[in-house]
Parts: C-alpha cells; structure tokens; sequence
C-alpha cells in the first residue's frame, strides 16, 4: 500500500533499521534513533543503486514523490542520478563561498533591511523552499538558462505559477549582484521571457455595494471580541492604508492637534500623510489609554513589542461571516477608491494620492505627500460622515458576530 501524510506521522522507530515502501522503488527509511530518509532504489546498466532523496519532514511525501519522478525521468534519458550527483559534486568549486545559496545569503544580507516587513522573509522562505535544495549548491557560473527553467517548471508543475515567476526574479537579483561583485558575468532570467505561463491575477475582494458597506460597518461596530482588533476594524475603513501599515501604526506618528498621521511607506518608498476626521480622531482616543503608553497603536497582545498580527484582523472579519471572497485587508482601500469616485465624485487624482499610490501625473510630476492637501482633508471628513450615514440608514448584521471560545491566533485583548 502506497505512504500517506497521516500514515507517516504515526510510524515509530523499532529496534532496527525500518523500510515502509511507497512503491515503484520510493522507501521511507527509519533508523533506531527516529530518524526518517527518503530513499529511491533502481538499476542502471544492469546494476541495483540507490539514491538518498531528503529527510523527512524537511522533504514531505508530496516532494518525495516529485523528486523520484525526476531521478526516474533521468533513467529514462540515460541519465544515473548518483553518478550526476557525484559529477555535481566534482565539479562545485573548492569555495562554498562561490554557490547560488552563498551568494544568494550574502545578497539577501545586504538587502534585508531595505525590504518591507514580512517581505523579506517571504522572500527568503521561497529560496529556503523552491531553489536552494535544487541549485543552491551548484557554482554560481552554472546557473543557466535552462538550470532555472529546470527549477521553475518543477515550482509549475505543483501549480504554483505565481510562486515560479517571484522565484524567478529573485534567482534575477542574486545573479545580478553576483555580476556587479564579479563573480559572474551574466544574468540568465531575461532569456526566459515568456517561458512560464502567465500568472493569474487576483483582485483582492471587497465590498464596494453602498447597500452591503452600511451593515458591513455596523458589524464592525457590533464585533465583540479584543477591543484593539475592535478599533483597528472600525479605523480601517476611515483611512483605507494597506493592512500592514495600519497594523504597524505607531503613537509617535499621530498628530492630534493636526489630526494626520504621518509614516514611510515601506512598499513605494515615500513618506505619506494621512489627513484624519474627527471620526478618526475619536477612535484613536478611544484607545489611546490601553495602548497609548506603548509603541504601537494596535499591539500584539502576546507582545507590547510587536504590532497586532496579520491574522488579527483577517481573523476577525472571518468569525464575523464575512468570507475570503467577500472581504479582504486590502478590501477597505478597494470600496474607499470605488465609492469616492463614484458617490462622491472624488477626482482621481486626489484619490490616488490618498491612496499613496507612486503614479506620476501628466506634467511627470513624482508623487508629494502634501499635495492636493487641503482637498484630500475636506474629502477624508466627507467619506467619514459618508460611511456614518450608511451605518444609519442600514440595520446591523445580526447572527454574524461569533465569539470563539477561547483564544484565537491574536484576537484576544489584552486584559485576557
């Protein structure tokens, strides 16, 4: 009988040496001391061998299989998986110092602190994942063109198109630092234009419909669970900023005798200001006496260091019943550029730079976070009073605030 996942998790080391087959040569080897290798076992030019294909879990049972199918393929075209391992190996330099993972490292070092956030380790998660168990061991003068189409089509294959094209310009960036530290002489990724399939492109949810958006903020009003993720809801859809820069949001950045709020925005570089309505205001004070001693307006209520978590909001907006595709983070700047165009007949213009969107205008002027000022203050209070009038003329979302019974990732307050 074929391995599974569930099966896997329940197998024990014995006394010795245990082999659970998957069939058609892929094994799962456990060793008295619990540890687990993945093994292929074929024949070559008459002879029996076997190849080592990971460590489980490192390498689950999905990946497992991937990789035999490969070391299989290459039978086919000739090719012995050991005998190509062991020439890799030969072939490495005699300095790690020179492989796509060191170099990759090295990269990533250098350009951490520049990268937004939770991005910086995505993007490492994703080398770590899908390309150094692959060719972060091979010299750097041997990542080709067809070696990373090799390694996307495999990130394909399991249908993550989206994921082969972020690998494929990150493999981008490191073989152009790689060049301008002279340690190679060409960046292969540009010879792949058109080689992956298109990604598709995902918009992220939202309610734009004036009739949904007066109880879908009343049940933001109604929630009932942590009181920070409480007032990071109700804020929200006031100042319509990407989630991370709400959850983010520091008291050193508010400016209550001005009402704004002033921050970087890490994703296009520019400082940005944030004209806020009186509604706005009244929130902030609202929760300025639980948070307003801390660093973050919305803390982590695991940590007064850390800012509310991505989940917390998303969490909360699930056990309200509204659904992934319903509703997203994101969603609150989709219905505010909608409706303010279309309701409140915003020009587009002022709307983008609200929005701290890096678009330059006819003139080819570079976007000015006080530009369009006084417009954008006096639009801030009108979609402020837009929202309340909404809320007023709509019945609330009743049956959709679920309360769970216990803690639930960070939608919990913080005097649990």
């Amino acid at each position: 009988m074929p391995l599974t996942d569930l099966k896997i998790k329940h197998l024990k080391p014995e006394t010795k040496t245990v082999r659970y087959s998957d069939g058609r040569g892929l094994y799962l080897e456990i060793s008295p001391t619990g540890g687990k290798w993945w093994r292929f076992k074929y024949r070559f030019g008459g002879k029996e061998k076997r190849i080592s294909l990971g460590v489980y879990p490192d390498i689950n049972l999905k990946d497992a299989r991937l990789r035999c199918e490969d070391a299989k393929r290459k039978i086919k075209e000739g090719i012995d998986p050991s005998l190509e391992r062991q020439s890799q190996r030969a072939c490495r330099t005699v300095s790690a110092e020179n492989s796509f993972e060191a170099i990759a490292r090295e990269w990533f070092s250098h350009r951490e602190k520049e990268i937004a956030g939770n991005h910086s380790g995505r993007i490492f998660s994703r080398l770590e994942r899908d390309v150094f168990p692959w060719i972060g061991s091979l010299p750097i003068e041997q990542i080709t063109a067809p070696v990373v189409l090799s390694l996307l089509r495999r990130i394909v294959a399991r249908g993550a198109v989206e994921s082969a094209h972020r690998a494929k310009s990150s493999i981008s960036q490191v073989m152009r630092y790689a060049i301008t530290t002279g340690r190679a002489e060409r960046d292969p990724c540009p010879d792949l234009k058109g080689a992956l399939p298109s990604p598709r492109v995902q918009h992220f949810s939202a309610i734009i419909d004036p009739g949904k958006v007066g109880p879908f903020l009343n049940a933001l009003d109604e929630y009932e669970g942590s009181f920070i993720v409480k007032c990071a809801l109700r804020l929200a859809p006031l100042v319509f900023v990407r989630p991370g820069e709400l959850r983010q949001a520091q008291w050193t950045e508010i400016n209550f005798d001005r009402a704004e709020w002033r921050f970087f925005v890490s994703k296009t570089k520019i400082d940005h200001l944030v004209p806020l309505s009186t509604q706005a205001i009244s929130i902030l004070k609202e929760i300025r006496p639980l948070t307003g001693n801390g660093k973050y307006i919305f803390p982590s209520p695991r940590s007064l260091n850390r800012p509310l978590s991505d989940n917390g909001i998303l969490s909360a907006l699930r056990r309200m019943g509204f659904e992934k595709d319903e509703m997203s983070g994101h969603g609150f700047r989709a219905m505010a550029r909608t409706l303010l165009a279309e309701e409140l007949h915003i020009r587009p213009e002022i709307i983008e730079h609200q929005l701290a969107h890096k678009v330059p205008d006819a003139l080819g002027a570079a976007y000015n976070r006080t530009r369009f000022i006084k417009e954008r203050v006096v639009m801030m209070q009108d979609w402020a009073d837009y929202l309340d009038k909404l809320k007023l003329d709509a019945p609330s979302r009743e049956g959709l605030i679920r309360i769970p019974s216990g803690p639930d990732h960070e939608a919990i307050s913080l005097e649990d």
